[in-house]
Order: structure tokens, then C-alpha cells, then sequence
């Protein structure tokens, strides 16, 4: 057999499943489903990393395992292609971000079929297609219908760089995400999707889905929900109640000051009677230049003002006690007020040293003259709940003093806030809503949509952050859908996380006019069978695309709660330095480069042999150069293969093993074991000296999944048939237990040698069996041997004097 030339090979074997068909999904619905999704790429200019290659081909290898089981596989692709990248290149090339948007999906598109993936070419989507972004219109429209959007005048993270408002998630630590310029804070009216109705259905449908353990816990943490007790405090100057939210009421007997958001409503509606003013205005305009990340973050030096003409009432000791403005609280969270007990949290404690305010034991265990104590312990100085210990005792009489004394109830919060859903920028789905000076906001007519976004020249938004759309009169200008009189249309567009919160429905049935997906196709693909993506989705998008699809079940026009019923995630691919890649560190694999050199198989199984497929790995050339030997050792089988269909007696328990192993750990994704598997039984053919062709066979269908180029290529040599439409094989549980197994034989506890014995040999026998080994009789020789041990199949010990 020649030299394996593997870019003839893989062309030839790409051109013919494209040409067949082979990947598309049936739409004959009596046959069982397979539903994989990979998370569809952002079309970036630069293309596709070695990152993308692992991250498609977990499910890759599930896919063609699948088809040769008799599913009916869909396993399609998609661009998430709306975003600020694109139109910020468009901005600095001066090209329209649709060109610039077709020439990176045409390069991405290029690049996977290069890599073989046996995606359905006949399901792509692109979110920024007028017959795809028209659906994502129409649920937004639905959501405003049934009062999940709102308006609201906050203040929001603004990225000076990009001028656009940015949603807490796009902008954690302060930094855009895009330009991770930092973020100033804004006030603008913003559109908003109300997750937040959703806080307890996320939650509760965490408990139907087969997710990772850090997937699911990731989850919760976002969703953040906490049991306390909503308090109120009174005001000693007025009739008015400042409310706060807690989960530890059981301290309230230590609050010594309240701390509320410097833009809390009380200041401006009591400004008259407050003497300093000016001071609070002041304090107000310098906490509106930092961004919620510089707020929020713990160690920093604390400052604020104390009201000077508002105090508040401790309402269980009735003690009058101090307010003050702090950077610390937002208006965003909670009630946007907090009680505060120094003697038991870090932040109380040093706002409380700074500013000389009373600092109260209410948890025995500390010395809170030295720090805050933030442990359990009995509770002190507390009135009735002095003596107890027991946290949860301790908070429901709490909640039962605050109900006995009508100033408090039992209250449940979530930490995840309402999405907010707007961008002030052009590459983007054009928000359906007309502003009437009659009819406030009014949705465009269904049979408008799409909206579509108007041609423009000049990308650039304004410096107040306003969307290129606005400069546009033919588009702002328009009638009310309701009244019929003068309008304008919405000028911001939404965020790129809209067109990737539904596309997993969209490839159920992707040419579809009259409905985003319908119901047949729905109720036979959904749920997702199992999806794969990376960890920095799973709160995100995760939580916003289960979001949209509860509120499209709650509607009936989903199936099924949940979206997917399994979802796991791989870990990074690192440069060679083991640093994260990115273009500034140069240490970047690009696959072209890898396929160019050694072939698209060999990437393909040396992204799934380089580790734990869940866990971060350094790419290594000399390790994509062992899967390349490995290649080359399957391909030189040939010139060894014998007349025969069945296992040779030499081979057939190393194979039933290997099918054994190869199938669990496809679904298990040890993807790596898997493939150290085949190289072993290789090391066995090759020892053995010959190979039949009916273990030729297996061995290719077991490869197929990992490297199909070849696979396909050597089965149609040798059978004159095509490999993929073929099934997949099946082992004989009896033949895969070894007759034989290692047992190590011990001295005292320590390990002197180990002999092969057979599978379930007696005691008397092993015994005989060890004694024969040449170092443990020696070590035994002239020694009294005191007891003998035996572990069937595992060791034998002799304690010996």
C-alpha cells in the first residue's frame, strides 16, 4: 500500500457526501431522533481557531455514531451574525457589515467543510437574514403583547467606545466585552425583557435536565434566589417607610444605620427638608461617573454622607438611627436601601469604623472590636431571640416578631436583574415599536414584519449614543399602526444575544414562511437531545434562550418546557506556551494550517486525544505528529488483511473489548480513551501479524466517527462499499472479561512482584502460583511465614518474621 494521501482522499470523500446528501436530516418523523447542537459561531473576520474544531467535535463524533445506530440525525450550523465586531470593522473598512458579514460566514463556512463535519448544509441559518430576523421580531412582538417588555429611564452601562448601552452581563468588571474599553454610567431610557418573571421557572426546570454538575450550579448562582424578609423602617420625620430586603432579620437587633442608593426616589421627594443637599447632589454626581462594577466591588475605601433631615427607626428597638448615601447601594438592586449591622458583615463593619456609628454584638463568637464576625453562634442582645443558635430557628421568629409588630413579612429575591435590550448601534434586528404622541408605544403589525433595516452609509452612532437609525428620517418618520397619525419608529436595534435566544427552534424547520417552526417539525425534533457549548454561555445565553422558549411553551407554540435536555461543554484548547490564545500572545493554530499539513483527520482526532475532553489542554506539535503515526499505522493494515469475516482467535477479545470501549466512551465523551483504545488494539494487530477483513471492518467503523476521510477511503478499498451507511458494530459482554489478571504479591503489606493468574483461581491455588514466582520466594525463603492473605483476583500478602 502507498503513501496515504490524505488531501486527495479527504476532497474526495467531502465532494461525496455533499453531493448525496449524506448528513441531511429525514423528514420521515416515524423514524427515532437524534436532535445534537454545537453553539452556532460569530463570523468573526479572523475566522475559525483550533477552539471551534473541539468545540463541534464532541457532538461530531456522537452525530456519526448516531446515524449508524438508525437515527434520523439533525445535526446542523448557523451564524450568530448581528453584533458590534462586524459593524465596528465595517466602521473602519467603510464596508457595509452585510458584505462584511457574507465574506466571514463564506470564510467560516469554508473552513468546517474543510475539517469534514457532517453538519446538515441544507438547515443554515443567519441571524441576520430578513427571513430569519423576521421570527425574532415576531417573539419580541409577543413578549410586548404579554407585558415582558417595558421602557424604563436607568442608569446603564455605557462603553464610550463603542457609544453603546451595554446589559450588566455584556460588561462584567467594569470593561465592554467588545473593546473592553471601561464602562461609564449613563442615564437613558432603555428597553427591557422581564427575565425576571422567569427567576422561579429557570430554577425549577433545572430539575427535568441531565446538565454538568458546574453547568447547573453556574445557573442557580446567576439566578441568585434567596429567602429573607422584606422590612420596614420608619421614617421620624415624616409618615414615610424606607423598605429593605434581608435574609438575616434574626440580626435586626444590631442594626446600627442604613445605607441607600445616592439616586433613592426619598431624597428628591424630601430634598426641601434635607439640610445638606448640596452635599448629597454632589456625592450623586461623582458616584454617576463609576461604572456598577467599581460601586459594587468589596475592597475599596468606603465613602458616603450622611442624610442631614432624614433618620430611621430600628422598628424592634425602636432606637432612632442614622442614613446615609454610599456608592455601595444601587437603585437596580433590591430596594435600592440596606440595613446595615457592622458587628456581623466586612462592609457594615469598616463604614461603620469610618464614620464612628455604633457597632452592635448580636452573634456571640467574635471579638468585634477588632473585625466584623461573620460566623454562626447564639444570638445576644437580641430581646426574644436571645439564646438561639439554630440560623433557621432564629430567622422564623424573626420573620414572626416583624409580622406580630406589622412592620415586616416574608419575602423571597433574585440577584438576576431584567434584561436589558437595546443597542444604539445599526448591525442589529430593528426594534418593531412606533412611538404616537396618542397611543404611547404601539407594536408594528404582524403582517409588517420584517422590519427591516433601512440601507445606510454612515454606521457610526452618535456622540449621546444614539443609533445611527435616528439620522434617518425615511425610516423614523411613520404613521401609527393604531391611530393612523404622525409617528416614529424605534431607532435602537436589539442585542446580538436575541437572534441566538431561539435558533436551536429555527433549525427544526428553516424555510418556513408562515411560522417560525411548525408544530410537527417542533414536536418530533424538540427537545435538543444533547448540546455542547462552551462554560462562558452557559449563564447568559443559556438562561436567556430557556427563557424565551418557557415564555414561547407558557404560549403553546413549543413542545416541551425545557429547550435541552442535556447540555456539557469543553474545555479550552491553550497555545503551545499554555497560555489562553489570542492574536497579541502570536500563539495562535489556525486549522487551515494544521489540515494543510496534516490532514483533517489527524486534527480532528488530536483535538479529541489531547485530554480530558471537559478540560483545558496545551496544543502540542509533537503530539499532533504521534496522531499522525497513528494514521499512517491504520493505512499500512491494509497490505496485512486475510481472507475472513469473523475475529481471528488471536484478535477477538481484543476487539469485542475495544467496540466495548470505544461505544461507552463516545457517550461518556472520554473521546481520548476512546482513541487510546484503537491504539492499542493496533499495537495488537501488528504484534498478531495479520488482520481479517472482517476486523478490518470493525476497526474502520470504529475509527469512522474520529477520522471518516480514511475510514471511508480504506472501506470502500477493501468492500466496495460505502462506510457511512453502514451500522455501527456490536460486542459480545462474555467475550470482553478477561481469562487472565494481574495480581500483585505482597511481603508484609509491600509490593515484591506480580504474576498472571486466571480469572477467579482459588486460594490454595494462588498461593501455589505466588510461591512459584522467583523474587517472592526468595523473599519468603527462610522466614516464618505468620498468615497469608488473598484478595480473589486482586493480590496476595504474606506477613512473615
Amino acid at each position: 500500500m502507498g503513501k496515504y494521501d490524505f488531501a486527495a482522499v479527504e476532497a474526495k470523500w467531502q465532494k461525496y457526501w455533499e453531493e448525496k446528501g449524506t448528513f441531511r436530516a429525514s423528514d420521515d418523523y416515524s423514524k427515532p431522533k437524534f436532535y445534537g447542537l454545537v453553539e452556532f459561531p460569530y463570523p468573526s473576520g479572523h475566522g475559525m481557531h483550533v477552539g471551534h474544531i473541539k468545540a463541534y467535535s464532541g457532538l461530531e463524533v456522537v452525530s456519526r455514531k448516531r446515524r449508524m445506530e438508525g437515527y434520523n440525525v439533525l445535526f446542523p450550523i448557523g451564524f450568530d451574525a448581528y453584533g458590534l465586531p462586524t459593524e465596528n470593522t465595517a466602521i473602519k473598512d467603510n464596508v457595509h457589515p452585510r458584505i462584511v458579514t457574507d465574506r466571514n460566514i463564506a470564510k467560516f463556512t469554508g473552513q468546517l467543510k474543510s475539517v469534514g463535519f457532517s453538519f446538515d448544509w441544507s438547515r443554515v441559518i443567519d441571524t441576520t437574514e430578513e427571513g430569519y430576523y423576521k421570527w425574532t421580531q415576531w417573539i419580541f412582538l409577543k413578549m410586548f403583547e404579554n407585558g415582558l417588555v417595558f421602557r424604563d429611564k436607568t442608569n446603564v452601562n455605557y462603553c464610550p467606545s463603542c457609544k453603546v448601552v451595554l446589559s450588566n452581563e455584556d460588561s462584567q468588571g467594569g470593561k465592554c466585552d467588545v473593546c473592553h474599553s471601561d464602562i461609564i454610567q449613563k442615564t437613558k431610557e432603555v428597553w427591557y425583557l422581564r427575565i425576571t418573571e422567569y427567576a422561579d421557572k429557570l430554577l425549577k426546570g433545572l430539575e427535568e435536565v441531565d446538565y454538568l454538575p458546574n453547568v447547573r450550579l453556574q445557573q442557580e448562582n446567576w439566578i441568585g434566589k434567596s429567602t429573607g424578609a422584606f422590612v420596614n423602617f420608619d421614617i421620624k420625620e415624616n409618615d414615610e417607610k424606607l423598605r429593605i430586603y434581608t435574609t438575616r432579620p434574626d440580626t435586626l437587633y444590631g442594626v446600627t444605620f442604613m445605607v441607600i442608593a445616592p439616586e433613592h426616589p426619598i431624597i428628591q421627594k424630601y430634598r426641601d427638608s434635607i439640610k445638606n443637599i448640596a452635599e448629597l447632589d454632589a456625592y450623586k454626581d461623582e458616584c454617576a461617573k463609576k461604572s456598577e462594577f467599581e460601586r459594587t466591588q468589596l475592597v475599596k475605601d468606603k465613602t458616603g454622607v450622611k442624610i442631614d433631615g432624614l433618620t430611621a427607626v430600628n422598628p424592634v428597638t425602636k432606637k432612632e438611627i442614622p442614613i446615609y448615601i454610599s456608592d455601595y447601594v444601587m437603585m437596580g438592586y433590591g430596594t435600592g436601601a440596606i440595613m446595615a449591622v457592622p458587628a456581623h458583615d466586612t462592609r457594615d463593619y469598616d463604614f461603620a469604623k469610618k464614620f464612628g456609628i455604633d457597632i452592635i454584638e448580636v452573634i456571640k463568637g467574635g471579638d468585634i472590636t477588632k473585625e466584623a464576625y461573620t460566623g454562626e453562634g447564639e444570638l445576644v442582645n437580641s430581646g426574644e431571640l436571645n439564646g438561639i443558635s439554630n440560623k433557621k430557628d432564629a430567622v422564623a421568629k424573626a420573620i414572626e416578631i416583624l409580622e406580630k409588630l406589622g412592620c415586616g413579612e416574608k419575602g423571597v429575591q433574585f440577584k438576576m436583574k431584567d434584561w436589558a435590550f437595546n443597542r444604539q448601534r445599526y448591525w442589529g434586528e430593528p426594534i418593531p415599536i412606533v412611538h404616537c404622541e396618542h397611543c404611547g408605544m404601539v407594536p408594528v403589525h404582524y403582517e409588517e414584519l420584517p422590519l427591516r433595516l433601512p440601507p445606510v452609509e454612515n454606521f457610526e452612532p452618535g456622540t449621546d449614543g444614539e443609533s445611527p437609525l435616528a439620522k434617518i428620517s425615511d425610516f423614523v418618520k411613520c404613521k401609527c399602526p393604531k391611530c393612523g397619525k404622525d409617528a416614529r419608529r424605534e431607532t435602537d436595534t436589539m442585542p446580538q444575544w436575541a437572534g441566538s435566544s431561539w435558533y436551536f427552534l429555527r433549525y427544526c424547520d428553516p424555510k418556513n414562511d408562515n411560522e417560525f417552526a411548525s408544530q410537527e417539525a417542533l414536536k418530533y425534533w424538540m427537545p435538543v437531545d444533547w448540546y455542547n457549548g462552551g462554560m462562558e454561555h452557559v449563564t447568559r445565553h443559556m438562561i436567556y434562550s430557556r427563557f424565551w422558549h418557557k415564555f414561547l411553551y407558557d404560549l403553546g407554540l413549543v413542545p416541551t418546557s425545557e429547550p435541552y435536555a442535556k447540555r456539557t461543554a469543553q474545555g479550552l484548547i491553550l497555545g503551545p506556551d499554555g497560555e489562553k490564545m489570542s492574536k497579541s500572545r502570536g500563539n495562535v493554530i489556525d486549522p487551515n494550517d494544521v489540515v494543510a499539513e496534516y490532514g483533517a483527520d489527524v486534527l480532528r482526532l488530536y483535538v479529541l486525544f489531547m485530554g480530558d475532553y471537559e478540560k483545558a489542554a496545551p496544543w502540542s506539535e509533537s503530539s499532533i505528529k504521534g496522531c499522525k503515526r497513528f494514521e499512517d499505522r491504520i493505512w499500512a493494515l491494509q497490505d496485512m488483511i486475510t481472507d475472513g469475516d469473523e475475529y481471528s482467535e488471536k484478535l477477538r477479545s481484543a476487539f469485542h473489548k475495544t467496540i466495548k470501549k470505544v461505544s461507552e466512551d463516545i457517550e461518556a465523551m472520554k473521546f481520548n480513551t476512546a482513541i487510546a483504545a484503537m491504539m492499542s488494539l493496533i499495537n495488537d494487530i501488528y504484534a498478531a501479524g495479520s488482520i481479517t477483513k472482517g476486523e478490518f471492518g470493525a476497526l474502520c467503523t470504529m475509527l469512522y466517527p474520529f477520522a471518516p476521510h480514511i475510514a471511508e477511503e480504506m472501506y470502500s478499498s477493501v468492500f466496495g462499499k460505502i462506510l457511512s451507511e453502514q451500522s455501527w458494530i456490536t460486542y459480545d459482554e462474555a467475550l470482553c472479561v478477561d481469562d487472565s489478571v494481574e495480581i500483585v504479591l505482597q511481603i508484609n503489606g509491600k509490593v515484591r512482584s506480580k504474576i498472571m493468574i486466571p480469572v477467579g483461581t482459588d486460594k490454595d491455588t494462588a498461593f501455589e502460583m505466588a510461591l512459584k514466582d522467583e523474587k517472592f520466594a526468595e523473599a519468603t525463603s527462610g522466614k516464618n511465614i505468620v498468615k497469608q492473605i488473598y484478595v480473589q483476583n486482586k493480590l496476595v500478602n504474606f506477613v512473615v518474621k
